[in-house]
C-alpha cells in the first residue's frame, strides 16, 4: 500500500442523460460500486474517498459498507459546467496525499490490477502523472484532409501498425505538487497506462449503459464458482437447441432445425471433460439422430418428469445437482432449473423461466443461445485454470 496514495471518485448528483446514473443498478450493483470495490481490492490506496453534493449518493455508498470516506462537495462544484479539476483541487484542501488517483465511476470495467500496475509504472519510471487509455489501430484524419497518425502513401498493414493510445477516462494519477502547480490532472513527466480493449467504453449515454452491462455480466460469470463446478450440462431441445418451430414436408414428415454453432459449443464443452445430455418431452427420432450425429450418448426422449430423471442421472454419475448446468426455455424445465447449480435460458424463453434463470443469453433459441452459454462455461474453466497456474 502506498502511504499517501488516495483514491478519489467524483459522484455528482443531477445527471441529465441517465437520471441518478452514479447509483443506478448495473449488473446487480450501483454503478459507483464497481470502481469503489476495484479500488479497495487493489490494496494500493491509503484511503478511498467520494466527493458528492448528494445525500442520496452518500447514503448508497455508506450502505455498501466498504469503509469509503465521503467529502461533501460545495454546490458551485457540482454544476454541469464544473470541471473535474475543480473537484480535485477541492480534495487538495481537504485531504492529505502525495498522489491522487481520480477514478471515473462511468468506467466500471476497471480492474484492481489496473490500479496496481499503473502505480507500479508511476513509481518505477518516476512519473509525475498517468493517463489511462486503450490502443486503437484506426486511422485518423483532420477535417481538412490531413492524416493524423499515418502516411497514406505508405499505408501500413494492420498487423504491422502500432496504432495509437486513445484516452479512455478510467482514472488519472497525479502527484500533489503537479496538481497544485498546473491546476490540471496531467503535468510534469506524463506516463500512459494501457488498459484492455473492452475498457474503451465509457457510460455517457443510455446506449453505452447496455453495452457495459453486458460486459460486466460476462466478466462476473467468468469467475463464478457455479460455472467452475459444472460436470454435466443438460440441454432441452425444442426452443433451446431449435427455434421451437415444427416443419412438415408434403408427406407430413416433421422436421426440426438445429444450429451448427450450438453443436460446436457442445463439442467444445465435452472436450473439456463436461458430460452433455439432451432431454426432451417429445419422443422424437430426429432428436435421437441429432444426438448420434454429435456423439452425445446421453439422450433422453419422451420424458414427462425431467426433475426425477435428472436426480437419477446425477446419482448414477456420482455427482450432485449442484454439479449440473441446465439450459431450458419452457415450463417443463422449471423445476430442474430451480434445483441445479447453474441454470440458463435463451432470451425468448417463457417469462417464468427467465425469472429463475441464473443467466439469460442475448441469443434466441436455435440461433446461437446454447453456443453463447457454452462459451460462458468454457471461459469460467479457462479462468480457473489460469488461477491454478498463478498459484
Amino acid at each position: 500500500m502506498a502511504k499517501n496514495n488516495v483514491a478519489l471518485v467524483p459522484l455528482r448528483g443531477g445527471s441529465k442523460s441517465i437520471p441518478k446514473k452514479n447509483i443506478k443498478l448495473i449488473a446487480g450493483q450501483p454503478l459507483c460500486a464497481w470502481v469503489l470495490r476495484a479500488a479497495i481490492a487493489s490494496g494500493i490506496f491509503s484511503k478511498v474517498v467520494i466527493s458528492t453534493n448528494s445525500n442520496e449518493i452518500a447514503d448508497v455508498v455508506n450502505k455498501l459498507q466498504l469503509g469509503v470516506e465521503v467529502i461533501e462537495r460545495p454546490d458551485h462544484l457540482a454544476t454541469d459546467t464544473a470541471s473535474t479539476e475543480s473537484v480535485m483541487l477541492h480534495a487538495v484542501e481537504n485531504l492529505d496525499f502525495d498522489v491522487l488517483t481520480t477514478i471515473q465511476a462511468t468506467s466500471p470495467l476497471v480492474l484492481p490490477d489496473d490500479f496496481t500496475l499503473a502505480y507500479k509504472k508511476m513509481c518505477e519510471e518516476n512519473l509525475d502523472s498517468i493517463v489511462t487509455g486503450v490502443r486503437t489501430k484506426r486511422f485518423f484524419w483532420e477535417d481538412n484532409g490531413k492524416p493524423l497518425n499515418y502516411d497514406p502513401q505508405k499505408r501500413p498493414r494492420r498487423q504491422d501498425f502500432q496504432g495509437v493510445i486513445m484516452e479512455n477516462g478510467a482514472f488519472y494519477m497525479t502527484k500533489r505538487s503537479i496538481l497544485k502547480k498546473y491546476k490540471c490532472r496531467l503535468g510534469g513527466k506524463i506516463g500512459v497506462y494501457e488498459m484492455g480493449a473492452d475498457s474503451a467504453v465509457e457510460i455517457d449515454e443510455p446506449e453505452d449503459w447496455c453495452k457495459v452491462e453486458k460486459l460486466l455480466i460476462k466478466r462476473k460469470w467468468k469467475t463464478d464458482f457455479r460455472l467452475q463446478n459444472i460436470k454435466l450440462l443438460v440441454v432441452d431441445v425444442d426452443g433451446t437447441l431449435t427455434d421451437g418451430g415444427m416443419y412438415y414436408s408434403s408427406e407430413g414428415e416433421a422436421l426440426k432445425k438445429f444450429n451448427t454453432r450450438d453443436a460446436k459449443g457442445l463439442e467444445l464443452v465435452r472436450k473439456k471433460g463436461i458430460e452433455v445430455a439432451l432431454m426432451t418431452s417429445e419422443n422424437s427420432e430426429i432428436v435421437a439422430a441429432r444426438a448420434r450425429k454429435l456423439g452425445i450418448n446421453h439422450c433422453y426422449l419422451g420424458i414427462t418428469n425431467k426433475k426425477t430423471l435428472l436426480g437419477e442421472i446425477t446419482k448414477e454419475m456420482g455427482m450432485t445437482l449442484l454439479n449440473v448446468g441446465y439450459i431450458g426455455d419452457d415450463l417443463n424445465d422449471l423445476e430442474c432449473m430451480k434445483a441445479v447449480g447453474f441454470s440458463a435460458a435463451p432470451c425468448d424463453g417463457e417469462s417464468e423461466i427467465l425469472d429463475v434463470a441464473d443467466y439469460i443469453s442475448a441469443k434466441t433459441g436455435g440461433k446461437g443461445a446454447v453456443r453463447e452459454i457454452c462459451n460462458l462455461i468454457l471461459s469460467a474453466g479457462a479462468e480457473l485454470k489460469s488461477k491454478g497456474r498463478d498459484r
